[in-house]
């Protein structure tokens, strides 16, 4: 099976829109991106690793990521949830601790089922165009998407262990 590519888009001079489907139920994409120990196992570039991951999951709560890359660079971000409504919506702010761009971005993750699986549609809005045409300067693109199957692993392994666990359950 050949991976999904991520879709993106700029439907406006703030914003970015990153789209993929997973072939796994919404619920269990919801998880991979709320669960602390799902996100250490697939969250990041190649070669860029979470190396701490703090999630109060709930509006007003805050999350914390820091990620460890090659040479021991850190990359450390965080934000407060705005919205949550599992399986369906995920809110939050996002801001970086060296950010080469100015403002607090708005992120949004909608996780339809589609297909058989999930299409996960994540829209960034940036504080200004400005600070939107720096990121898109960056090889964002390629980077969510080596995240993006390392996911897909995660993905597929939690689902077959959940449907190993309910035909134990039945037996």
């Amino acid at each position: 099976m050949t991976p999904s590519r991520v879709e993106v888009t700029t439907p406006t001079d703030r914003e970015i829109v990153l789209a993929r489907h997973f072939a796994a139920p919404r619920g269990l994409v919801f998880a991979a991106l709320t669960t602390p120990d799902l996100l250490c196992r697939w969250y990041g570039a190649r070669g860029w690793n979470l190396v701490s991951c703090q999630i109060d999951l709930r509006v007003g709560g805050a999350w914390r990521y820091v990620s460890e890359g090659p040479n021991g660079e850190r990359m450390v971000q965080s934000g407060v949830y705005r919205l949550v409504d599992p399986p369906r919506l995920l809110v939050s702010t996002e801001l970086f601790d060296d950010q080469s761009y100015e403002g607090e971005s708005i992120v949004s993750h909608h996780l339809v089922e589609r297909d058989g699986g999930t299409k996960l549609t994540t829209t960034v809005r940036y504080a200004s165009q400005a600070a939107r045409d720096t990121v898109l300067r960056y090889p964002m693109a390629r980077g969510v998407g080596e995240s993006y199957e390392r996911l897909d692993v995660v993905l597929a392994e939690s689902h077959t262990s959940r449907k190993e666990r309910i035909e134990e359950i039945n037996r």
